[in-house]
């Protein structure tokens, strides 16, 4: 079964999560984070163990086993009423993340529309996620090493996922704003495709 969604695209720090938890809250969108569901696993539990050993080096988690994850996880959402896919969307934060993964979730995702927080200038993205780790103790974010190295896998491999989806299907958001304005024009997009 398809399930619509919209995704939103950005290196860590663009504010996905920010924007995406506001777009949710006004429009009834069902944003889903693969990061949150990530961290939300299990430390003892296989999946929680393979996750935290790429995550730990700022490595991707395998194609396969994210979108194995993120399946499994779709279906409980369909199984426990938290999703109804006959009149509900999800906004994706976090997944695809590779070419590999855009190309595994055609099985199971419509996609939409593409939102892009663009921040061409990585160090406001360290200063943030150095900023978020203090607040949120978010361990990921704390290690200016780390946060680079997950900068490189976002250039190296996510950036190229756009190349997956027909440009008219991607609308370019200044993510460098502030959070109400890169919420405004995430907004303004988000309705012009309704």
């Amino acid at each position: 079964m398809n399930v619509s969604a919209f995704l939103i695209f950005g290196a860590p720090g663009s504010g996905k999560g920010t924007v995406g938890a506001k777009l949710a809250m006004v429009t009834g969108i069902k944003h889903l984070s693969t990061g949150d569901m990530f961290r939300g696993l299990s430390p003892a539990s296989e999946n929680g163990k393979l996750f935290s050993s790429y995550a730990g080096v700022g490595k991707l988690v395998p194609d396969e086993v994210t979108i194995q994850i993120f399946s499994r996880y779709i279906n409980g959402l369909i199984d426990t009423n938290k999703f109804d896919p006959e009149k509900d969307s999800f906004l994706l934060d976090g997944i695809p993340r590779t070419v590999a993964q855009a190309n595994l979730i055609k099985s199971v995702v419509d996609v939409k529309h593409v939102f892009v927080l663009d921040i061409p200038d990585y160090s406001v993205i360290v200063e943030r996620l150095l900023k978020r780790a203090k607040i949120e103790g978010r361990k990921d974010d704390a290690d200016e090493g780390v946060i680079r190295a997950r900068l490189n896998e976002y250039e190296t491999k996510t950036a190229a996922v756009l190349g997956a989806y027909d440009s008219s299907m991607i609308t370019k958001i200044n993510g460098a704003q502030s959070p109400d304005e890169v919420f405004r024009d995430t907004l303004s997009a988000y309705i012009k495709t309704k």
